[in-house]
């Protein structure tokens, strides 16, 4: 018995099943970026050594819906209510920074003028930041003295000679806090170059000192 043939698929046919598959794979593409992951490229040295200029990262968006930003989180945000545009004249309004106070926490340095130690301190207790600062310097040259006021945050880099950061934010509205609705994500993996693919490890610092205010969401 002879088998049928099947019959071609028309060009029309093939070329609608393409666009299809491109729609399909937009949309895939778009939910991910929107819900699960987004990929981001670090312009500065803000951050080193703990990120490098040229970094390409995953931004987790996913977690933050399940539990609180917790201190030593690395965030990426949208910083143009608290910081304004970066100073680079693209317009980028998107920031990556640690996360150093909570809401109610009482955050602050004597900075290194008059005899300070340069130490940041958080609800009356130093952090200890060495596990990430940049090599040699100290956690804060600019003194300032601030609670976190409920819904936001304070940030800084960890190159803390060359952030422009919750310091350097304190006299203009909002204090340098930045809202917690801001936060896009959490810093989860270095992607590229591919000699520092990998995890982007936990800061070590403790969730709660002593005075830290509780149900910050």
């Amino acid at each position: 018995m002879e088998r049928r043939r099947r019959r071609p698929r028309s060009r029309r046919g093939v070329i609608g099943e393409l666009l299809l598959l491109v729609v399909v794979v937009v949309l895939a593409t778009s939910m991910v970026r929107s819900f699960l992951v987004a990929p981001f490229s670090i312009p500065s040295g803000s951050m080193e050594q703990t990120l490098h200029v040229g970094d390409r990262i995953l931004v987790d968006r996913l977690s933050y819906r399940f539990h609180d930003v917790r201190r030593g989180d690395i965030v990426v945000f949208d910083g143009t209510e608290a910081f304004g545009h970066l100073g680079d004249g693209n317009g980028e309004t998107d920031y990556v920074k640690r996360v150093i106070g909570l809401p109610g926490d009482h955050v602050m340095s004597l900075g290194t003028d008059d005899h300070g130690d340069g130490k940041v301190y958080v609800n009356g207790k130093p952090l200890a930041e060495s596990k990430y600062l940049y090599p040699g310097e100290v956690a804060s040259k600019t003194p300032f003295d601030k609670v976190v006021p409920p819904g936001h945050l304070w940030l800084m880099g960890d190159h803390r000679a060359d952030s422009l950061d919750s310091r350097a934010h304190t006299g203009e509205p909002g204090g340098g806090m930045v809202p917690i609705d801001k936060v896009l994500g959490r810093v989860m993996l270095v992607v590229w170059p591919l000699d520092r693919l990998g995890r982007v490890p936990d800061s070590g610092l403790p969730d709660a000192p002593t005075g830290a205010a509780a149900g910050h969401r």
